[in-house]
C-alpha cells in the first residue's frame, strides 16, 4: 500500500475506534444506572470533596502542621413540620383526664393533629324500583334505570375510573388490581371482564377522543414525538410486535394526543397531519423532514436533542464539549429570565429571545464552522457538530414565534408515564388494545398538563357522555367541562 492509502486507512480506523468507544461508553452508562445530563462548568469549591476523588490515605502526604480555628455562626431556624391540608375531613377525639373533674373550671385545651388512613371501600349498590299496577289495568308503572357507562354491566362509573386510573396513572396492571380486590374485599373479577370494561369505556370515549384530535390539529403550533410499545400480534409468533405511540402536544392549550401506529414510518403522522398548517416542533428523525416538505408546515427543532449530542461527547473531547454545553446553559438561563419577565406576552418574549438567545445560537454555529474540520467526522464531537448544523434551520425557526418552546421536553414529560407503565404491564394484548391505551393516555396526559385530577375527570365524563350532545363534546375535554 502507498503512504496515502495507509493514511486513509489509518484515518478510517481512528474513526471506527472513536465510534465504538462512544457506543461502549453509552452502554456502560445505561447499564450502571440513570444517565444525568446536568452540566456545570464551574469547578468545585475549594476543599469540597468529589464523589470519585482518590482517598487521601492512599496518597503519601507530609504531616500537616496543627492549626486551631474558631468561629461562630447563626443557627438557621428549622421551618418545622409541613402543615396538614385544611381540606381533609376531621375526626375529633376528646380525651378527658382519668381524675374526677366535677366542679373544675376548664381553662383551655391541648390539640394534637395526626393522620389516619381509611382504606378504600367497595360498596354493593342496590337500585330498587317499585312497580305499580295502573288503575285501569293498562300495564305497569316503573321508573327507568339510570344510564350507566356500560349497559348491563355491574360496574359503575366511579369503579371504572378507579380501575383505569390505577393502571394508566399508578401503573398497576389489571392482574395486580384483581389480587388487591380479592385480598381486601373477597371479590375476584375475571381479567377478561376488566379488559372488556376497558374496551367498553374506550368505545364510549372515542368520539371525545376524535374531538380532542380535531381541537389540537386546529392549532398552528404542536410538538411531536414517538415512543415504542410492545404489542402481541396473532400473526407474529414467537415475539411481540414493535408498535409506536405517536404523541402530539399543544403547549398553548395544554392538550395531548396519543395515536397508535404499527410502525415508525411516515404513513401514520402524515395521515394524521394531513391538512395541518403551522409549526411542528420535533427532533431530527427523518420522517419529520418528509412531513415538513409540505409548504404549509414549518419544522421547528429541539435544543435539548442538539445539546444531548455534545453531552455524549464529554468523555471523548471534554474541552470542546464543555464549551458548547456552556453556551447551551447560557441560552436556558436567559430563557428562564425571559419567561419570568414575559410569562404570557409572546410578542415581547420573541423580541427578548432575538436579543439574548439567538446570538448564542449563532455563536455555536460560527464556532462549529471553525472547529468541525479539526475533529474526526465519526467521533462523538464530530457527530454532535454535524447534527447541530443539520438541524440549524429548524433551530432557527424556534425564534419565528414567541410561543415556540426551546425544546420538546414538555412532550417527553407527557410520554414518561407510558414509559413507566410499559415496564409494569410489558405489552398490549392486541393492536386494538394499544389504540385503547392511546385514548386513555391522551386524556390522562391532558389532565396532567392542565392540573386536573384524572380519576375525578374520568368518573364525571363517564357519567355524562352517554347522554351528552355530540355537537358539544368539547365541553367534556379536561379543563373545559361545564357544570351541571
Amino acid at each position: 500500500m502507498t503512504i496515502e492509502e495507509l493514511q486513509v486507512e489509518n484515518q478510517r480506523q481512528k474513526e471506527k475506534i472513536a465510534s465504538l468507544e462512544q457506543q461502549l461508553g453509552q452502554l456502560l452508562k445505561l447499564i450502571n444506572g440513570f444517565r444525568s445530563e446536568r452540566f456545570s462548568s464551574s469547578p468545585p469549591l475549594p476543599g469540597q470533596p468529589t464523589l470519585f476523588a482518590v482517598p487521601e490515605e492512599s496518597v503519601p502526604q507530609e504531616e500537616p502542621a496543627e492549626e486551631h480555628i474558631s468561629y461562630s455562626r447563626k443557627k438557621k431556624a428549622h421551618k418545622g413540620r409541613n402543615a396538614l391540608p385544611e381540606h381533609l375531613p376531621v375526626r375529633e377525639v376528646v380525651i378527658e383526664p382519668e381524675e374526677d373533674v366535677t366542679g373544675l373550671k376548664k381553662i383551655g385545651e391541648e390539640i394534637s393533629e395526626t393522620l389516619e388512613y381509611t382504606p378504600a371501600s367497595l360498596v354493593k349498590r342496590r337500585t330498587i324500583r317499585p312497580k305499580y299496577a295502573k288503575a285501569d289495568g293498562d300495564g305497569v308503572l316503573i321508573a327507568p334505570l339510570p344510564t350507566r357507562p356500560i349497559d348491563k354491566a355491574i360496574v359503575e362509573a366511579c369503579l371504572l375510573a378507579h380501575i383505569l386510573t390505577a393502571k394508566y396513572i399508578d401503573h398497576l396492571p389489571f392482574y395486580r388490581q384483581i389480587r388487591m380486590f380479592k385480598r381486601d374485599f373477597g371479590w375476584e373479577p375475571a381479567q377478561s371482564t376488566i379488559c372488556g370494561w376497558m374496551a367498553g369505556c374506550c368505545q364510549l370515549l372515542e368520539p371525545l377522543y376524535n374531538a380532542l384530535k380535531q381541537k389540537i390539529l386546529r392549532s398552528d403550533y404542536i410538538q411531536a414525538d414517538e415512543s415504542p410499545i410492545k404489542v402481541l400480534d396473532s400473526d407474529k409468533k414467537g415475539s411481540a410486535h414493535q408498535g409506536y405511540q405517536w404523541v402530539y402536544h399543544d403547549p398553548v392549550q395544554k392538550l395531548v394526543l396519543f395515536n397508535y401506529r404499527k410502525g415508525r414510518g411516515q404513513n401514520g403522522p402524515k395521515e394524521l397531519l394531513a391538512g395541518y398548517s403551522g409549526y411542528l416542533q420535533c427532533d431530527g428523525y427523518t420522517v419529520y423532514d418528509k412531513i415538513g416538505a409540505d409548504p404549509k408546515i414549518t419544522l421547528a427543532g429541539c435544543l435539548v436533542h442538539a445539546r444531548r449530542k455534545f453531552h455524549d461527547a464529554l468523555d471523548s473531547d471534554k474541552k470542546r464539549a464543555q464549551l458548547a454545553l456552556g453556551l447551551f446553559k447560557k441560552m436556558y438561563m436567559a430563557e428562564r429570565a425571559i419567561k419570568e419577565e414575559a410569562p404570557d406576552d409572546f410578542g415581547k418574549r420573541k423580541v427578548l429571545r432575538d436579543q439574548k438567545i439567538k446570538p448564542l445560537l449563532v455563536q455555536i454555529k460560527t464556532w462549529i464552522g471553525a472547529e468541525q474540520f479539526k475533529v474526526l467526522p465519526k467521533s462523538p464531537i464530530g457527530k454532535a457538530m454535524a447534527y447541530f448544523l443539520g438541524q440549524y434551520p429548524k433551530l432557527e425557526a424556534i425564534f419565528g414565534d414567541g410561543r415556540i418552546e426551546l425544546d420538546n421536553n414538555l412532550i417527553e414529560n407527557a410520554i414518561r408515564p407510558m414509559a413507566i407503565g410499559r415496564k409494569n404491564y410489558l405489552f398490549c394484548g392486541s393492536h386494538g388494545a394499544a389504540q385503547n391505551a392511546a385514548i386513555l393516555y391522551a386524556f390522562f396526559g391532558s389532565c396532567k398538563m392542565r392540573g386536573i385530577n384524572p380519576r375525578e375527570w374520568l368518573e364525571d365524563t363517564l357519567k355524562r357522555i352517554p347522554e351528552h350532545s355530540i355537537q358539544k363534546l368539547e365541553e367534556l375535554l379536561p379543563g373545559y367541562q361545564t357544570k351541571v
